[in-house]
């Protein structure tokens, strides 16, 4: 038999045996899924496991609050800008506040978070979770508002939302409303939200807590800072029936000194200086395509379209009780799309948490740097006053 022989002969036996196999012998390598059907919908970029990660520090502060955490968290960078700026000016506060801030060129919702220095400064810290927080909002509106209400009924379940001296309350057909108390005071709540929601379902997703500065942790599981005098900065708010935001426009009017007449909340491209948005969806709606060289570069480093990761704790913060969040319990039932089944806990690296948030934070310093060294030398002035400037109020 000749070599060609031997071979023909031994590639017809591999056939026959390929053809009497039986199937579970080739189980092991399954052919690729077919593509999804046309028309059928992508699945959510951030799954309620993230959701409740990112909602949880907030879900059970006042509405108004809460709406313009969620509109300010679209525009990182002038977060940034409006932290360094009440850092600055610590005494500038009530109608001199208002007045300097017709002079920055923000969003009216990041200029409304500056009565409140501790809000801003929790975004500030932890600005990789205000950029997830205001990517998942632009990308998933509806789904955040959901969470938010998940959340509320289970902290009222679990005894620490109710009705007190700072704030009221309500269960509304609709859901859960948490106003002031007092129209023209705010309290910004103060809690653990590994204990006011009950043992924590989502141990490879632990939510951020945070405490101001000089906060001392009591036996008091939820509590509150000092009231803010608002007057008009808030005028945010939520139609709860329908899953969206609206505006006072009286307030916005007032604070903003403008004359606008549409009391639904429009994201402003124009305000998120270059800032990247994470879902793909959301980058064609505001017309930011892929970048030259950036796709390849974020593929490089293995970060390109991948699934958002838990965000780890502060090292550094405290918990009343301390230790461990307790055991998961079960997975909350929600109507939002069911989670993956869990996998192995997350060890997050010695870096991680920076993220985008830390990139975020360079291209504003960058900037800042620029913007220095373009302007000509002036000496320092006598004490800290606002900055000029800055583009008009959106009509």
């Amino acid at each position: 038999m000749t070599t060609k022989d031997a071979a023909r002969h031994a590639l017809l036996g591999c056939l026959v045996l390929l053809l009497v196999a039986p199937s579970g012998a080739l189980a092991q390598f399954p052919p690729p899924p077919p593509p999804p059907p046309t028309g059928v919908p992508a699945p959510p970029t951030f799954g309620a496991e993230v959701l409740d990660q990112l909602l949880a520090p907030i879900a059970l502060y006042p509405d108004a609050l809460l709406a313009q955490i969620l509109m300010a968290a679209t525009y990182p960078l002038e977060v940034v800008e409006a932290v360094r700026w009440v850092q600055a000016n610590p005494n500038v506060t009530g109608p001199q506040l208002e007045a300097a801030m017709q002079q920055q060129p923000w969003d009216a919702s990041v200029k409304s978070l500056t009565p409140f220095p501790q809000v801003l400064a929790m975004m500030s810290e932890r600005l990789d979770w205000t950029q997830k927080l205001g990517d998942a909002f632009l990308a998933q509106p509806q789904d955040v508002m959901a969470t938010v209400q998940l959340l509320r009924a289970k902290a009222q379940a679990a005894g620490y939302l109710q009705s007190t001296p700072q704030q009221a309350v309500g269960v509304e057909p609709q859901g859960i409303q948490i106003e002031p108390a007092n129209p023209q005071v705010v309290y910004v709540p103060i809690y653990d939200p590994t204990v006011v929601y009950g043992p924590w379902w989502y141990p490879a997703y632990p939510p951020y807590y945070w405490y101001p500065p000089g906060y001392v942790v009591r036996a008091h599981v939820f509590s509150f800072g000092l009231g803010v005098a608002v007057g008009a900065a808030l005028w945010g708010g939520f139609d709860w029936g329908h899953r969206s935001i609206h505006i006072n426009v009286t307030n916005f009017n007032t604070f903003n000194r403008t004359t606008i007449t549409n009391p639904t909340w429009q994201h402003d491209a124009g305000h998120r200086r270059g800032v990247a948005y994470y879902d793909p969806g959301v980058r064609q709606k505001f017309g930011q395509g892929p970048r030259p060289g950036v796709d390849a570069r974020e593929a490089f480093r293995g970060r390109a379209q991948a699934a958002p990761q838990p965000l780890a704790p502060p090292v550094a913060e405290r918990r009343p009780g301390g230790g461990a969040p307790p055991p998961a319990k079960g997975a909350p039932q929600r109507g939002l799309a069911a989670p993956p089944a869990p996998q192995a806990p997350h060890q997050p690296a010695a870096l991680e948490g920076l993220g985008r948030g830390g990139e975020t934070r360079s291209a504003s310093d960058r900037g800042r740097l620029s913007r220095q060294s373009l302007s000509p030398a002036r000496p320092a002035p006598s004490a800290p006053r606002p900055t000029g400037g800055g583009s008009g109020p959106r009509k």
